[in-house]
């Protein structure tokens, strides 16, 4: 399946002081399509000291093989002549042409009608036209998508040694914002298929989807192995490495999906925001300006572009960044937080910055970031030391 946006995980920093941003750059959660993005979420710390040297960009990797193809093949049956109407929907489909793989898949049902393939081909193909995303929960309440569930349901049932139908179930659930089925589905689903890169990518992402984050970094490094030429592979398990702490081998795996989609904007904001994690402010401040400049449009990419910038000292640069931000996206609480944290250096901007806050809380009145800030605001004001 083709990359797509994910939903915002909700693994911000707790408030920092009004020298430092309270919020760092936006993490990003888990898609149902498993070569969807995951950008990496919060450093851990922030460094209050001057960025130790880093060692240099690892040495260009070995030639890889090309990626392979995203879509799970349906065309496995031993039935020829279904099989080569499947490959015909499977191509379509993996172009990303749900009408036309609908309508092939749909023939497949008619030559054979009690077999699960064309089951899973048909409603696959509903299930990604009708999808507003492919996030997790991103069809809660989509009739469609629920209507495929239940077709998938039948065909996994029907043959339930066809591990497609229990990848494509398990993805149907994700969508549908049902973790615990999708990873049921998804464990049958990677147990039929070893050797297929997508079906364990899946399951990886949904097992990070729900939480688990230790298996799902053995799914993803899996998914890797058998795919080292895929971009977004090695994008999510350079995300899943970020968010067990192991930054280092995060940034080796973003360094070559960089290499591999160097115009992949959400590659480089990955890469930035993991070299920021470790203070390499030379490295990350280009790459997450290369992020925006190709996706200018991007709120996020800017208010992580002021995110790094305030933490090396250039707060006015920060502060447009930020305004940018929220020129793009006015609901990005992120960014009114970490501009109120930038204006409250000077006295004269203070109250803008509590109005920023206030703006903050109004988007998120349960935010607690929003609260610590304020109270550190009052005391700033008060000329009252720090709590």
């Amino acid at each position: 399946m083709k990359k797509l946006s994910a939903l915002t995980f909700a693994l911000a920093l707790a408030a920092c002081g009004p020298d430092k941003p309270a919020v760092a750059p936006e993490p990003q959660a888990p898609t149902a399509s498993s070569t969807g993005d995951l950008s990496p979420p919060p450093p851990p710390v922030i460094a209050t000291a001057p960025p130790a040297a880093t060692a240099a960009p690892t040495a260009e990797p070995a030639a890889l093989p090309p990626p392979k193809a995203t879509t799970i093949a349906l065309a496995r049956t031993g039935d020829d002549k279904l099989d080569t109407l499947l490959a015909l929907g499977d191509k379509a489909f993996e172009a990303g042409d749900y009408d036309k793989s609908l309508t092939i898949y749909k023939q497949a049902m008619a030559l054979a009608p009690r077999k699960a393939a064309p089951i899973v081909g048909s409603a696959r193909s509903r299930a990604a036209k009708n999808a507003p995303n492919l996030g997790f929960a991103a069809a809660e309440k989509n009739g469609e998508v629920f209507a495929a569930s239940k077709d998938l349901k039948r065909a996994a049932d029907m043959e339930p040694t066809f591990g497609p139908a229990q990848v494509e179930l398990g993805r149907a659930y994700l969508l549908l914002g049902d973790g615990p089925q999708a990873e049921v589905a998804l464990r049958k689903g990677a147990r039929l298929l070893p050797d297929d890169a997508e079906a364990h990518s899946a399951l990886g992402v949904a097992l990070l989807a729900i939480g688990k984050t230790e298996e799902a970094l053995t799914e993803l490094t899996r998914a890797r192995e058998i795919d080292p030429g895929s971009a977004a592979r090695r994008g999510n398990l350079g995300t899943v490495l970020f968010m067990r702490g192991r930054v280092a081998e995060a940034i080796k795996e973003y360094e070559i999906e960089v290499r591999l989609v160097p115009d992949d904007a959400r590659a480089h904001s990955d890469l930035g925001t993991a070299l920021l994690a470790q203070s390499d402010f030379t490295r990350a401040v280009p790459e997450l300006k290369k992020a925006i400049q190709l996706d200018p449009k991007r709120a996020t990419f800017r208010s992580n572009l002021g995110y790094a910038l305030q933490l090396s000292g250039k707060v006015t640069e920060a502060i447009t960044e930020y305004r940018d931000a929220i020129k793009i996206d006015p609901k990005l609480s992120s960014a009114w937080i970490n501009l109120a944290t930038a204006l409250s250096r000077d006295p004269k901007t203070r109250g803008e910055a509590r109005q920023a806050l206030k703006t903050a809380q109004g988007l998120d009145p349960s935010d607690p970031r929003v609260k610590a800030n304020l109270e550190e605001l009052d005391a700033l004001e008060k000329g009252a030391p720090k709590p």
